[in-house]
């Protein structure tokens, strides 16, 4: 696990925060806070979040606003979220939720090791993911640096098959040349 990257906690109550870092804190991962969607969303941008744990109802901007606004983002599109609601279920949020491609639905009071698991599930999923693009980058590096200087070595040309064939110019062999070779 990159040691920069963290689980935000978003509550507008203080006490709620304190219980989810609380119920947190054994999985060992680094653990952030914010009180407000918008704080949230600057923690968000300015990025090594590696998952979201969000409230569905604050202040000013809501949670599901928060989310709406991540996945029109490249840099955040990814990056797992788990609303969390006190207000019971609910058809319409539920719908909106999953919709937006949350993760999950917790209503309050979280039960400890069930969000313990569900987080270090989401948040190593989510790591190996990351760590899987930045290979296929480097893959894809070495694949095109391997292709652009090959394409710029010039390779003696392969003798035909059969004797009677004389040997083939190179590539981008200039007319002037040719005539040359015809004196």
């Amino acid at each position: 696990m990159p040691s920069d990257t963290r689980i935000l906690i978003v509550d507008d109550h203080e006490d709620t925060l304190y219980a989810l870092e609380s119920a947190l804190a054994p999985l060992g991962y680094r653990l952030g806070r914010a009180t407000s969607g918008d704080e949230a969303l600057k923690e968000v941008l300015r990025g090594q979040v590696g998952l979201l744990l969000l409230d569905v109802r604050m202040p000013g901007v809501s949670g599901l606003e928060v989310v709406r606004y991540m996945r029109r983002v490249e840099q955040t599109q990814h990056i797992p979220v788990i609303l969390l609601t006190g207000f019971g279920p609910d058809q319409e949020l539920t719908t909106a939720a999953f919709g937006l491609g949350v993760a999950d639905l917790v209503m309050k009071p979280v039960d400890p090791w069930a969000l313990r698991t569900k987080v270090r599930y989401l948040y190593d999923a989510h790591q190996h993911h990351l760590a899987l693009e930045r290979e296929v980058r480097r893959l894809r590096a070495v694949v095109r640096e391997h292709t652009d200087s090959a394409a710029h070595t010039e390779r003696p040309a392969l003798p035909h098959p059969d004797a009677r064939v004389p040997p083939q110019r190179p590539m981008g062999a200039h007319a002037g040349e040719l005539e040359k070779d015809r004196a």
